[in-house]
C-alpha cells in the first residue's frame, strides 16, 4: 500500500457515516403526544406531538417515546435508537416514576386529604430516588449517542389558581401544581449535572392550565388516558419552548 493510499484510508475511517443531523426523541406520553390528537400505535404517538414538529428541520428522526414510559424504559429500551450518529436528543422522563396516572386518579376521585397524601408520596419519591434515576438516564443517553447535543425538557403545571373550576378542588390544585415544581427542579438539576439543556415550560404554559379560558392541557375528558395531558396547542406550546431554548 502507498503511502497515498494510506492516508486516504486513514482518513476515510475517521469521517462518520453519516454527517446529517439525526434527531431522536425519547420520553413518556408527553413526548409521544397523548391528548392532542392523531394517536397511532400502541405507544400512542402523534404528529401533533412537539418532537414531530421540531423534527421537520431534521433529515433524520427517530420517534422512540412513548405513553407510559418511565426512564427505566427510556434506559431499558428507548435508547436503543441512539448511536454515535445521533446530533441531537430530546427527553421528557420522570414522572410516571413517581406515578403521575395513580396521583390524578386519586386527586380525581378522593377527597383532599387523600390528593393532599398521594401528591407528598410522590414528592418524597422524587427526593429520595428520582435524582438517581435521572442521572442513570442521561448518563445512558450520553454513552450510547456521544456526540449528540442532550435536551431535557420539563412538565407544566397542570393547573391555573381560578376560583372558578370544577376541576379539581383548590387545595387539590396547589398540591399538583407544587408536585409539579418540585419534579421540574429536580430534573433541572439532573440535566444541569448532565451537562444537558434544560428547557422549563411552565412560563410558556402560563395562563393556559386547566380551568384558564384557553387551556393548553385537557382537563377530564374521555377517552380518559388523554386527561391532563398537553392538547394540540400545548404541544405547540412545547415546540415553541424548546425553539426558543434550543434552537
Amino acid at each position: 500500500m502507498t503511502l497515498f493510499a494510506a492516508a486516504v484510508l486513514v482518513g476515510t475511517l475517521l469521517v462518520p457515516t453519516s454527517v446529517a443531523p439525526e434527531y431522536v426523541a425519547l420520553g413518556d406520553s408527553y413526548a409521544s403526544g397523548v391528548g392532542a390528537g392523531g394517536t397511532k400505535g400502541p405507544c400512542r404517538r402523534s404528529d401533533n406531538a412537539y418532537p414531530a414538529l421540531y423534527a421537520k428541520g431534521f433529515p433524520s428522526f427517530t420517534f422512540a417515546a412513548c405513553t407510559g414510559a418511565t426512564t427505566a424504559d427510556v434506559v431499558g429500551t428507548q435508547s436503543n435508537s441512539l448511536t454515535p450518529a445521533t446530533t441531537l436528543v430530546t427527553v421528557t422522563a420522570g414522572g410516571n416514576d413517581l406515578g403521575f396516572v395513580d396521583v390524578m386518579t386519586t386527586c380525581t376521585l378522593s377527597g383532599d386529604k387523600s390528593c393532599v397524601k398521594r401528591v407528598k408520596r410522590a414528592e418524597t419519591y422524587i427526593h429520595a430516588e428520582l435524582p438517581k434515576a435521572l442521572d442513570a438516564t442521561y448518563a445512558k443517553i450520553k454513552q450510547l449517542a456521544p456526540n449528540a447535543r442532550l435536551v431535557v425538557v420539563g412538565y407544566p403545571r397542570l393547573f391555573e389558581p381560578s376560583t372558578d373550576c370544577r376541576a379539581l378542588s383548590p387545595a387539590k390544585r396547589t398540591a399538583v401544581n407544587a408536585a409539579a415544581d418540585v419534579l421540574n427542579d429536580a430534573t433541572a438539576k439532573a440535566a444541569a449535572n448532565a451537562g444537558a439543556t434544560y428547557v422549563d415550560v411552565r412560563a410558556k404554559f402560563s395562563g393556559h392550565g386547566v380551568c384558564s379560558a384557553s387551556p393548553w392541557i385537557n382537563g377530564l375528558v374521555s377517552p380518559t388516558s388523554h386527561s391532563y395531558h398537553p392538547n394540540k396547542a400545548g404541544q405547540q406550546g412545547y415546540w415553541q419552548a424548546l425553539t426558543a431554548a434550543a434552537p
